[in-house]
């Protein structure tokens, strides 16, 4: 897509061209399922409707819409967007994968650091309350990691006899 935005509006300053392929971009974009030839038919009547009651969006187009390498050059970037975007939904998959890997990697991490590092003040603290709260006899933790599932254990454990009255 950049390299034909090299290629086209040569005529138009660099403020002109920028302004116009954003917005034909984002008008590709917010229209999916249209036929870009479609696109840039109704791009253009509108075009020429906002010229008519004076309040165009590109006042520079005046002397564009009815000229055919402008069109052909239109269509092209607006065919250059439509690949763009479909390459990019049929790359989410990939992405969202990508994602979830880094993320059960990240976690895997942190386990990793929190089994390397001594127990908290509060985490012994809390450790210690529920023992004495179920009466259970207390372990030496030796890491973040293993307060943490101790503790997780103690609660669901006793959640479940609260839960069904046990």
């Amino acid at each position: 897509m950049y390299n034909i935005k090299n290629q086209i509006f040569l005529n138009l300053t660099k403020t002109q061209k920028s302004a116009l392929c954003g917005f034909l971009r984002a008008f590709v974009k917010k229209s999916p399922d249209v036929d870009v030839e479609k696109l840039l038919d109704s791009f253009l009547e509108d075009e020429r409707y906002y010229l008519e009651i004076n309040n165009p969006h590109f006042e520079f187009m005046v002397d564009y819409l009815e000229d055919e390498t402008f069109r052909r050059e239109a269509l092209d970037f607006m065919k250059e967007c439509r690949k763009y975007y479909d390459y990019k939904k049929s790359q989410e998959p990939l992405i969202q994968a990508q994602k979830e890997f880094e993320k059960k990697k990240r976690a895997f991490l942190r386990e990793v650091k929190m089994s390397h590092e001594p127990p908290t003040k509060k985490q012994l603290y809390y450790y210690e309350r529920l023992c004495r709260k179920y009466n259970l006899e207390k372990k030496d933790l030796s890491s973040k990691l293993e307060a943490r599932d101790e503790i997780d254990r103690i609660i669901k454990e006793h959640e479940k006899e609260n839960l069904y009255g046990i």
